[in-house]
């Protein structure tokens, strides 16, 4: 049995030869589920160098410009969100394949034999085709694959727009390999299927020969990721192509290919991105007449409706006209500038939570989790150019000095904690700062009081200080100036609450600060 700890390291070599499934039986053969390396985990910094080098190879041959941040940020935070359960939990395709291994296997292969490597290889990527083949073809699978295909650019990116819901759904297809395929070799397997896909969405490579007929080329995948008619459900293999060849899915690349949902869902909110879909589902589920109708739109495909067939039909799918304008934020370039500044500064914070993660109290990780939640949320606001994004990012940023606060959150570079934590605390005892954490609190305990009919007093901080006067009454909610007109405000919005005299004060107040509100 080889050493484990030596196996804990991948050096630059394995790791670029695991991106392309390059990598030898003799190297990534393991006899526990436990000695396997977190491949994809350690990836990172491959995914990242490969996204910039092709990035460069864009600006420098191509001449593309640098304009679709929004949409790489987009798939990013798909990409991160997909991989925060494993913070708490091993993947649900593992656990399951385990249990059945320890149950129910008929026999076992040996571990250490190239021959039980490559048959796995081989079963691990059979199982995919028919996993993705179901997720085009069951609605409620789809819910979670849709996200991957959510993206209108194609780039290396795209490849990292993963689903949270995609694993729940996957495991059952590779189960009846753990009858007698040890886990740990599927393990191994399970993790270079996945990043093999990687290297295959980009425009960059062209057409790769005799290797077209065997593996999932670039090309291929082009047609897959497709919204032209020929482009739907087509070419589903994960590293080679031979089972799409073989099943009847396979199509050739012909015209250029129009990428995203045949329906665009037009958001930068990866919440929305990963949950829209369900939320479609659920919608349907309940206007749709007929106890087996309803199951037919949990069960049938995407684009099955009653009268229709198991898939839909073809003709309804809109037509692509190569004029399709993509969908991008209209936030400004300074905007976007710091959308990117903070995503780095997170994903640097990411990294450090996943390489602590055994040092951190579960208490101290849920935290750090709802932290990067919180701040992926609100960078999507900011593309979107949602009307609440200023005040989802203010939020965001009293929340990283509430985490500062009570030690759940460190600075990045050790060195300057001291410099950190003087500037944090000059902050906090700053009266502009009590003002602000006031009228933020003031402002949820409009969202709770306001149905009421009851009289509040609100002020709104544009350059200067506007006092309104709110009133609800009958169901309806009215602003009436009462001093200095301010343009901003239109009626039927409030945007802070009371600072009159304390006669109530709300739980909130603990987090937030007093809020005094005449009752």
């Amino acid at each position: 049995m080889k050493n484990p700890e030596a196996q804990q390291d991948v050096s630059v070599s394995q790791g670029v030869r695991m991106m392309f499934y390059m990598m030898k039986p003799n190297e990534t053969s393991f006899q526990t589920p436990e000695e396997v390396p977190d491949y994809v985990k350690k990836a990172t910094p491959f995914f990242i160098s490969f996204i910039l080098l092709e990035l460069v190879i864009n600006w420098v041959c191509k001449g593309k410009p640098l304009s679709r941040v929004d949409d790489v940020l987009t798939s990013l935070s798909a990409g991160i969100l997909s991989r925060l359960p494993s913070l708490f939990f091993r993947s649900i395709e593992v656990t399951s394949y385990i249990y059945i291994w320890e149950n129910y296997r008929f026999f076992s292969l040996p571990w250490d034999s190239p021959w039980t490597w490559y048959l796995t290889f081989l079963g691990v990527d059979f199982a995919y085709y028919w996993f993705h083949r179901m997720a085009h073809e069951v609605n409620i699978i789809w819910a979670g694959h849709q996200v991957h295909h959510s993206s209108e650019d194609y780039n290396l990116s795209t490849a990292l727009r993963q689903s949270v819901l995609q694993l729940y759904t996957s495991w059952i297809f590779y189960s009846p390999m753990a009858l007698f395929i040890p886990p740990s070799v599927y393990a191994v397997h399970l993790q270079f299927n996945l990043l093999y896909q990687f290297w295959i969405h980009t425009e960059i490579i062209n057409n790769l020969g005799p290797l077209e007929l065997i593996l999932n080329t670039p090309s291929h995948h082009r047609v897959h990721h497709g919204k032209n008619r020929y482009c739907i459900d087509k070419n589903y293999g994960g590293t080679l192509i031979i089972w799409d060849r073989i099943f009847g899915t396979f199509e050739a690349e012909k015209e250029r290919v129009v990428y995203g949902l045949t329906h665009p869902i037009n958001t930068f909110d990866p919440l929305r991105v990963q949950f829209h879909h369900l939320f479609y589902i659920w919608t349907t589920f309940w206007a749709t007449p007929g106890f087996f109708h309803k199951f037919s739109v949990i069960f049938k495909g995407p684009g099955w409706g009653p009268g229709k067939p198991r898939l839909g039909l073809s003709e309804e799918i809109p037509e692509v006209t190569g004029k399709e304008v993509l969908f991008s934020s209209s936030a400004s370039q300074l905007l976007k500038i710091y959308t990117v500044v903070q995503f780095a500064v997170m994903l640097a914070f990411y990294e450090e939570t996943f390489a602590n993660t055994a040092a951190l109290s579960q208490v101290t990780l849920l935290l750090r989790v709802l932290f990067i939640i919180l701040t992926l949320t609100s960078i999507g606001f900011l593309l979107d150019q949602r009307p609440k994004a200023a005040l989802m990012e203010t939020l965001r940023c009293l929340v990283i000095l509430m985490l500062y606060r009570f030690g759940h959150i460190k600075p990045l570079v050790p060195a300057l904690s001291f410099v950190f934590e003087n500037i944090i605390w000059h902050i906090l005892d700053s009266t502009a700062v009590h003002i602000l954490l006031e009228n933020v609190a003031s402002y949820l305990a409009c969202m709770i009081f306001a149905s009421s009919n009851e009289y509040f007093y609100c002020h709104f901080f544009h350059k200067h200080w506007h006092f309104l006067h709110f009133n609800s009454y009958k169901g309806t909610n009215s602003l009436f100036l009462t001093s200095n007109g301010c343009k901003c405000c239109e009626v039927g919005k409030v945007i802070f609450f009371p600072l009159a005299e304390c006669t109530f004060q709300s739980t909130v107040c603990h987090i937030f600060g007093r809020i005094r509100v005449n009752m």
